[in-house]
This record gives structure tokens, sequence and C-alpha cells, in this order.
């Protein structure tokens, strides 16, 4: 690769590390074509950047960025996953795929939202429930009390109605 070739790698990478909301790096040492082709497909139907990138490269490309902090975690093979909207769903198949393949592919740390996270991070992430989870159960809670109020509402005109009919009985019973 020429020195041209290489800067421009070193733009796009700075580029896209700004852009990015979550970065993971991950350790791929001993992964076959096989494996290394189901991970991008999971990761691509995720929406999730997956490359592997040099050491050197990154580092000049996180120079600068809230992605700097992955600095010290740039030895041996690298990949990098680039999540651009949501984070939750990255973690998930990273972590995921690490489970299953242990011995070829290991997380070594990540980004979110400028701040460093550690593989016991990406894996609390990756438990949580998926983003339209997360609104339906908000949207639920902010309706409860909505639909309660309803429900008393409707509960009044009912009990007046069932006591007018008590009072009926009582009367034609006489």
């Amino acid at each position: 690769m020429n020195k041209e070739t290489k800067q421009q790698q070193v733009a796009e990478l700075h580029d896209k590390l700004q852009r990015a909301k979550a970065v993971f790096l991950a350790d791929f040492r001993g992964m076959n074509v096989g494996q290394a082709t189901t991970l991008r497909n999971e990761l691509r139907s995720a929406a999730v950047e997956y490359k592997v990138v040099k050491n050197t490269l990154l580092e000049l490309a996180s120079r600068d960025t809230d992605k700097e902090s992955l600095s010290q975690h740039f030895a041996g093979p690298t990949a990098i996953a680039l999540s651009y909207d949501d984070p939750v769903s990255a973690a998930k198949v990273l972590s995921k795929f690490a489970k299953t393949q242990p011995n070829t592919f290991k997380l070594k740390a990540g980004v979110l939202t400028g701040k460093a996270i550690s593989v016991a991070d990406i894996q609390s992430l990756a438990d949580l429930p998926s983003r339209e989870v997360l609104i339906a159960k908000l949207l639920g809670t902010i309706n409860a009390p909505v639909a309660n109020f309803v429900g008393v509402l409707a509960a009044v005109p009912g009990s007046f109605v069932r006591a007018l009919n008590a009072i009926k009985v009582q009367k034609e019973g006489n």
C-alpha cells in the first residue's frame, strides 16, 4: 500500500469513527473463511459495519475522536465493528458469536457514545431488550395511567346502573 492510499484509508476510517455511536474491537485469530462470512452476514443484517484494519492505521484514525481510548487494545489481529444506529443489536450479534466461537473470536473492548466499555459491559449491553421492546414498554408505562383513569370513569356509571337495578329489583319484590 502506498502512502496516499494509507492516508485515504485513515481519513475514511477517521470519519467513520466520528459518526459511529458504538465501536467494538475483537481478536479474530484462528477464524476460518466460513466463520468470518457468517459473522459478516449477521452483522450486515444488524446494520453494523465490520472491518479488519491494521493497528497503526486504526491508531492514526482514532486520534482526535472519542474512540481514542481504544488505542491500548490495538495489538494483534484487530477487527472493528462500527454501529451507527443501534449499538444493542451490534453487541448482541458480537456477544453471541463470541460465545459460539470462544477459541477463535474474542471481544477486546468497545466505546459507546464516547465512553470506553469492557467486555463485561458489552455483554450487559447485549442482554438488554431490543429497541422496539424498550419503546413498547415505555409506551405501555405512559399509557397505563390513562387506561386506569378511563377504567375508573367507566366504573362510576356502571356502579350507578347496578345500584339502580338493585333498587328496582327490591321494589318489584315488595
